[in-house]
């Protein structure tokens, strides 16, 4: 795939990538290891991937989409959070 971040990645190879990662993230649970750890650790790793696939304006956008989003309650649709 080349890097072109005004491309979208093949569906086939988003879900690929997804279930990879659904993967690893249920083996470090299954580890024991601390979920704000594992997210933090996947976090880190897709910010590293990004510097090398476009500009630092181009991260800033989707770091602000993901907060809006997290600010709209879109990750707690359910209504359940997590205690402060």
């Amino acid at each position: 795939m080349a890097n072109d971040p005004n491309t979208p990645a093949p569906e086939a190879e988003l879900s690929l990538a997804g279930a990879v990662v659904d993967k690893a993230i249920e083996y470090m649970t299954g580890q024991k290891i601390d979920e704000a750890a594992i997210a933090s650790a996947l976090l880190g790793g897709a910010l590293a991937l990004l510097s090398h696939a476009m500009n630092d304006e181009a991260i800033v956008r989707i770091l602000n989409n993901a907060i809006a989003s997290v600010q709209a309650g879109e990750l707690h649709r359910d209504g359940v959070r997590p205690p402060p």
